[in-house]
């Protein structure tokens, strides 16, 4: 039986959910990272298990988000990811985003922001 995790409601107010979302881009991003670098970094593959934990965690972080749909629960989430992403480039990998990067990350922050505030 899975555990019971807790659910935002809409009336908890977005920037509850704001930080769910944030913290589930960073672990799920901290995760793949774990891949990457025991793939092609050569980094010990030690680096998988809190690699995986770290994905665990961001599936978690993700059902706590009030929808009916997880599908549309993961698209909402895309936006914030894609501009996460790119604070990783730069704050980890010490790559600077380009004007590119930026405009891409506006653009899905865009969708993003739609897909949420949907009347439904």
């Amino acid at each position: 039986m899975a555990p019971e995790i807790p659910v935002l409601s809409r009336s908890e107010g977005p920037e509850d959910h704001a930080r769910i979302r944030l913290l589930a881009a960073l672990a799920e991003i901290a995760g793949c990272f774990a891949f990457w670098a025991w793939l092609r970094l050569g980094k010990s593959a030690l680096w998988l298990f809190p690699g995986m934990g770290s994905l665990a965690l961001f599936a978690s972080l993700l059902t706590m988000i009030d929808t009916a749909a997880a599908g549309r629960a993961y698209a909402a989430y895309g936006g914030l990811y894609i501009a996460t992403s790119l604070a990783w480039l730069w704050l980890a990998e010490s790559v600077r985003p380009d004007r590119w990067d930026v405009a891409g990350a506006a653009v899905a922050l865009a969708g993003s922001a739609i897909i949420i505030a949907g009347p439904r």
